[in-house]
């Protein structure tokens, strides 16, 4: 034998016997057992119906996957987003007759690679579209100025500019330019039209300039061989007061001051 055999059995010889040792049985039982099988009874049907109102609900809102969220309402649809304190930061609420938008700024903005396509706040509203087509028989109504660097009609389409009732002013404080590179342009009136230069001059350039439907003055010739009705060439004279008329043309200038359309101006 070994002397750590002989000590561990020397050891095991000295330890105390205990003579009529009870045994206590571990676990739960009587009344304490039942309630826990009571609670865990209750917590497994609250459970089930936990479930069973989930899928009802899901079922009645028709919540599914692939379908769209709806909301419905007999009036009014409101959402509402807060702070968190509390107080209302914005609201967006569809009626009957109109969609409704309480916030600070308003956005849209597009799918693919987010850049506003409308803002709209207390100062300003922004349109950030490449086009902004307005389709109604009477177009776009504005109460004050439109500002715009360019106006510009659509392909083979004509662009009008009119006001039905009041007057069309055009004014630029370094000049205003028309011109058509392919047509031809056109000034009609039914009263009379005003070219005015307050320090330069009107300057016509063409290689030929027309006037039509002037006024043919009368003149008395000394030559009794002149006939009116085979005259084709004319004078073109003008009164003292600016006023343009045509002369028969003779050997010398036929234009006179007092001539009947000088004289009815």
């Amino acid at each position: 034998m070994t002397r750590e055999q002989y000590i561990l059995a020397t050891q095991q010889n000295n330890l105390p016997r205990a003579e009529n040792a009870q045994l206590y049985p571990v676990g739960i039982y009587g009344w304490r057992k039942r309630c826990l099988y009571f609670f865990v009874l209750l917590l497994l049907v609250t459970m089930i119906v936990n479930l069973a109102m989930t899928i009802w609900i899901l079922k009645v809102m028709n919540f599914t996957v692939d379908s769209p969220l709806v909301l419905q309402s007999d009036r009014n649809v409101t959402v509402n987003a807060r702070n968190h304190m509390g107080q209302l930061t914005g609201q967006l609420t569809v009626g009957a007759d109109a969609v409704e938008a309480q916030c600070k700024r308003f956005e849209v903005r597009a799918s693919e690679d987010g850049r506003v396509l409308f803002s709209a706040d207390e100062d300003e509203i922004t349109i950030g579209a490449e086009k902004l087509k307005v389709t109604g028989t009477e177009g776009a109504v504005f109460g004050h100025s439109v500002e715009t660097p360019h106006i510009r009609a659509e392909p083979s389409q004509d662009l009008r500019l009119e006001s039905p009732t009041r007057s069309l002013i055009m004014e630029a404080p370094r000049g205003v330019q028309v011109s058509a590179a392919a047509g031809d342009f056109k000034a009609a009136c039914r009263k009379e039209l005003h070219l005015q230069s307050t320090e330069g001059e009107i300057f016509l350039n063409a290689d030929t300039i027309r006037l039509g439907n002037l006024p043919t003055g009368s003149f008395s010739s000394s030559s009794p061989s002149s006939s009116h009705s085979r005259q084709t060439v004319y004078e073109l004279c003008v009164c003292p007061n600016g006023k343009l008329y045509l002369s028969p043309a003779g050997a010398g200038s036929t234009c006179q001051s007092g001539s009947n359309i000088c004289l009815w101006s």
